[in-house]
């Protein structure tokens, strides 16, 4: 009997044992699961805020492109009006052909001492046409050699001619009235600026005798008559 009791005394000091274990590991358990719990919403709540700070970083790197792709635009449409001038550009006037101006040679010596031809290019063509810069001249002489002449000391004019517009251009020398010149000029032989069909003009037969060589007339770039 007494022995029976002690086993069971014994029983319920182990099933105690057992329970507080169990309790106690059960509270081990809860807590780890709490602190892992914890701690992984800490981490990710952090990795959340790195998150955000750095797409909030990134998208100011967007708008810091995109005001560089802006800006890239603005290049772009810059090109797009250098387009539109070099296209312009590609229509911009071209220089008056030889076969579309007529040119004449006249006397326009202002007084006794000073030679001047004025040498005139009217457009007769049907688009407006570029005479800018220094026509080729050469002087012909009656033995049949000639001579080109050489360019003055000017800076040339832009010179735009419309239908019907003229040109003039000139020659300038020095006239001889001692009537013992060794020039005799029959012909002017000019060259448009810019091309390379001449054509053969008379020498004007009230152009006063030239001074020295023919390499002493000079030629001057072409000029508007307005």
């Amino acid at each position: 009997m007494k022995y029976t009791r002690l086993s069971a005394l014994a029983a319920l000091g182990v099933a105690a044992t057992l329970s507080l274990t169990a309790c106690g590991g059960g509270d081990d358990s809860a807590s780890g699961s709490s602190s892992k719990g914890s701690s992984s919403s800490s981490s990710s709540s952090s990795s959340e805020g790195d998150a955000k700070a750095e797409g909030g970083s990134e998208a100011g790197d967007a708008k810091a492109g995109s005001g560089s792709g802006s800006g890239s635009g603005k290049d772009t449409k810059a090109e797009a009006a250098g387009g539109g001038a070099a296209k312009s550009g590609g229509g911009k006037v071209t220089f008056c052909k030889t076969e579309d101006l007529a040119i004449d040679a006249a006397d326009a010596a202002p007084d006794e001492n000073e030679g001047r031809i004025d040498i005139t290019m009217i457009n007769r063509g049907s688009t407006t046409c570029s005479a800018t810069g220094f026509a080729g001249v050469d002087i012909k002489d009656e033995d049949n050699t000639s001579s080109p002449i050489e360019r003055g000391q000017a800076q040339p004019r832009v010179t735009t001619l419309k239908p019907g517009d003229a040109a003039v251009f000139n020659l300038a020398y020095t006239i001889d009235g001692s009537g013992d010149s060794l020039a005799s000029p029959t012909n002017i032989i000019v060259t448009p600026p810019n091309e390379t069909h001449s054509v053969t003009l008379d020498w004007p037969s009230a152009a006063g005798a030239i001074k020295g060589a023919y390499t002493d007339v000079q030629v001057y770039p072409t000029h508007t008559t307005n």
